[in-house]
């Protein structure tokens, strides 16, 4: 007979879930230069990863361990991901704008251009596996999960193996 689970660690999830949410709304509105891009959305631009990494390792506390060895590696997966990604924010959002598009091009064609598409990779295939193993588990409610592939994916992963030549 299992434990209930604290209310904390529903909490914790939720927060960080709509955190990580508002820092990646930031950022699209950023992109699509509704607001203007500053020091602070820069700065805050890795955290929405930072909040995300917190979302998925409440949840694989509270509910993942029940999901296996598929769910264990998913989480893994995920969790490596989200945290290489806080590098790629960094790089993006903290080196890349203060460099010329010509060292930019030059960096994105050698070893860091590869980091860069493996971080989008392992964060495509960690954030389906992720909620896949949720889903199978049952525990959590299926739009949550919907919502979280279908933000996470297309900004943090699509635009980073291919950004844009000027979102530096």
């Amino acid at each position: 007979m299992s434990n209930p689970v604290p209310a904390t660690l529903y909490r914790i999830p939720a927060i960080a879930g709509c955190g990580s949410a508002a820092v990646l709304l930031l950022n699209a509105a950023k992109r699509a230069e509704l607001i203007p891009s500053s020091s602070f959305t820069q700065l805050i631009a890795p955290v929405a990863e930072i909040l995300a990494l917190a979302l998925v390792t409440a949840l694989y506390l509270a509910f993942g361990r029940r999901t296996g060895t598929f769910g264990l590696i998913a989480y893994g997966l995920n969790a490596f991901a989200l945290a290489s990604l806080v590098g790629v924010e960094f790089v993006l959002n903290l080196v890349f704008k203060e460099l010329p598009g010509d060292t930019v091009q030059d960096l994105r064609a050698g070893p860091l251009g590869v980091a860069l598409s493996v971080a989008s990779l392992l964060f495509l295939i960690g954030t389906l596996s992720f909620v896949a193993a949720m889903l199978r588990s049952r525990e959590i409610p299926t739009t949550p999960l919907v919502l979280y592939s279908i933000g996470a994916v297309p900004d943090l992963s699509c635009r980073r193996t291919s950004p844009p030549p000027d979102d530096r």
